[in-house]
């Protein structure tokens, strides 16, 4: 049975193409666009965003990570970049830079071991990055842009994008070495947000037509997920998988919005307990 979508705590920054870390009970939102680039950070804590340390403007970035150890990396000022900035919690600071200048990626995994891939062009191009510096990994087998990602380096996944078409409904899954086919979705989508493990993942809103919908990966297929109250697109999203996870920020109608929404499983309640108890939520 699909989980359900609720009404979370507003950003205090309305914004979309921004990048996102972390999870439901220790999320994530950096820079992005207002209609101006941004370069504020806000924290969130399970009900309400707070300020975080300012990082570089930017918009169409990648990110990744946890609240207290995160990646934002590439975007867009008066052209592409390749800067890599990392978070401890409180601050942004200079990491390795990008072995290109690039914007509309996306990306998934820890700081010490995470990735991007796809961008501008369209392009196949995987960066994977140790904490320190980035190297060349293995390449999509379809050129993809502004598609999103969820999982750990070892086992992740991209998921829908702009391929030209404009949008895919191309899954491909990623062991640390190379990509391979997926599941493919039950609808295209571009400029949409991800969450979960590769086992255990979700893909939510995004393009055309700024999407209401939500789907499931169980690591083989998609199934249908729970509807969004609003349709997004170019959002930020995190967490754990279909147990929770959240969608925040984007383009609703004609502007960025504040919005977030959380996604809950019912089975998946005694699990989101623990994880927040772990987490220091409760």
């Amino acid at each position: 049975m699909p989980g359900t979508w609720s009404a979370g705590g507003n950003l205090s920054t309305a914004r979309r193409e921004l990048a996102s870390a972390g999870n439901v009970s220790a999320g994530l939102a950096t820079a992005g666009s207002t209609g101006a680039i941004s370069a504020v950070t806000e924290e969130y804590n399970g009900t309400s965003w707070s300020g975080g340390g300012a990082a570089s403007a930017r918009r169409l970035l990648g990110g990744f990570g946890t609240q207290s150890a995160a990646v934002c990396v590439g975007g867009f000022t008066t052209g592409a970049v390749s800067l890599t900035q990392e978070y401890n919690g409180t601050t942004w600071s200079a990491g390795g830079a990008l072995g290109r200048a690039t914007h509309s990626i996306n990306g998934a995994g820890v700081l010490s071991a995470g990735f991007v891939q796809g961008g501008t062009g369209p392009v196949t191009t995987t960066e994977e990055y140790n904490g320190t510096s980035w190297s060349a990994g293995g390449a999509l087998s379809t050129a993809v842009a502004n598609g999103a990602a969820f999982g750990v380096l070892s086992a992740a996944a991209s998921v829908g994008g702009n391929d030209g078409t404009p949008q895919t409904a191309a899954t491909e899954e990623y062991n640390g070495t190379s990509w391979s086919a997926g599941g493919s979705l039950s609808a295209a989508r571009y400029r949409n947000g991800a969450a979960g493990t590769l086992s255990d993942g979700m893909t939510f809103t995004g393009d055309p037509a700024k999407m209401t919908s939500s789907e499931e990966y169980n690591g083989t297929s998609w199934s249908a997920g729970g509807t969004l109250a609003a349709g997004h697109n170019n959002p930020g999203g995190c967490g754990i998988g279909r147990a929770s996870a959240m969608v925040f920020g984007g383009n609703a109608a004609a502007s960025p919005t504040t919005s977030t929404q959380e996604y809950l499983t019912l089975f998946a309640i005694p699990i989101v307990m623990h994880h927040r108890k772990m987490q220091g939520v409760d």
